[in-house]
């Protein structure tokens, strides 16, 4: 990315080798997010030039000096949050909130400060310090978890994020208990895996809402129970589904100020509102306070999957090899990395499920 609202240029760049605690992924499959879109439509302010990409899947080719815990031709998920597991949140068991990662990733630099990759005689940026939409990317040890190599790329290629984001949702940040009763707005990437997360927790109902009817029949695949189109008065509805109540938890996956009004008014007295959705950075949601306080509603967010990806990954892997976890479904659409801007285009007019890129 050149500039921001400009397409993509696919072209040869210089990449270093890793230096100390860095190692250098081949990457196989990288999954086509929102929060790549953002930055690309200029929602998000971006330095560049940037590498855009950040749920990758590939293989170690090199690792650098120190490095122990990874090892050539490991197959590995990236991880644009790697925890510094020193920091105060980081101490408290709260790595997604590492002072590193806000120091760090979402500068669009590398733990080390180094700058790894070149191009037209300038230093380029690896965006949230994983850069993925590229064939070679160095990142630091803690950037790239270990996976069993029998695991297709394809089913990998989204577990970086939109899966560890959508389930981590619903298992740590809300920790929603068997039976609930839930509401999804947003049937997208993270909301299919909201949808999923909520099913695993043995969830009695799940209500997908969105505007368009396909992403409602890919969610009832997912697991949801009910699906609402939301041309309709959708808090009418999801009462009308849950007994006159209101859903134990709504989570709103799109993160527009109206979608955040519609969550609080879906959910019941003394329920919880789990906000995902990355909106633009100038967005402001509004609350309706008095209720807010004599119902007793609780709003908070989540980042991430609020736990340790670190241990968060290996164990959504390990559903998917259980067949508790649907991956492969998650992606519709299939691109060579010269599409991009195919494939960020076909993102921004999406009916449901994921594109992805593929080596």
């Amino acid at each position: 990315m050149w500039e921001q609202g400009k397409p993509l240029s696919v072209e040869a760049a210089q990449l270093d080798p890793p230096g100390p605690g860095e190692v250098l992924v081949e990457i196989k499959a990288a999954g086509v997010c929102h929060s790549d879109l953002h930055p690309a439509l200029g929602d998000w302010p971006a330095k560049t030039p940037l590498v855009l990409g950040h749920e990758g899947a590939g293989i170690v080719r090199e690792v650098g000096p120190s490095v122990t815990g990874l090892r050539r031709g490991d197959h590995v998920v990236l991880c644009w949050a790697p925890a510094c597991g020193v920091c105060p949140p980081c101490r408290e068991g709260r790595a997604v909130l590492c002072d590193r990662v806000e120091k760090v990733s979402f500068r669009n630099k590398l733990p080390s400060g180094a700058s790894r990759l070149h191009a037209r005689g300038q230093d380029v940026a690896p965006f949230l310090g994983t850069a993925c939409f590229s064939n070679f990317v160095v990142v630091p040890e803690g950037g790239a978890i270990p996976v069993p190599a029998d695991v297709p790329f394809d089913a990998l290629a989204t577990i970086g994020c939109a899966v560890v984001t959508g389930v981590g949702a619903v298992t740590n940040a809300a920790r929603v208990p068997q039976g609930a009763r839930v509401a999804v707005i947003g049937a997208g990437g993270v909301g299919l895996n909201v949808v999923q997360g909520a099913a695993i927790a043995g969830c009695e109902e799940i209500i997908a809402i969105d505007l368009r009817p396909v992403p409602l029949g890919i969610a009832q695949v997912f697991g949801a129970t009910q699906t609402i189109e939301a041309s309709r008065d959708v808090p009418v509805d999801v009462r009308g589904m849950t007994g006159g109540r209101g859903a134990d938890f709504v989570f709103d996956t799109v993160g527009s100020p109206a979608t955040l009004t519609t969550a609080m008014a879906c959910v019941r007295k003394g329920g919880t509102v789990v906000l995902t959705g990355l909106s633009r950075v100038d967005s402001q949601g509004s609350v309706a306070m008095f209720p807010f306080v004599m119902q007793e509603k609780r709003l908070i967010g989540s980042v991430y999957g609020s736990g340790n990806p670190a241990s968060d990954i290996p164990r959504l892997v390990s559903l998917y090899q259980d067949g508790r976890l649907k991956l492969a479904e998650l992606v519709s659409r299939t691109y060579s990395l010269d599409r991009i801007n195919e494939a960020l285009s076909a993102l921004a007019a999406s009916d449901g499920a994921r594109g992805i890129i593929r080596w």
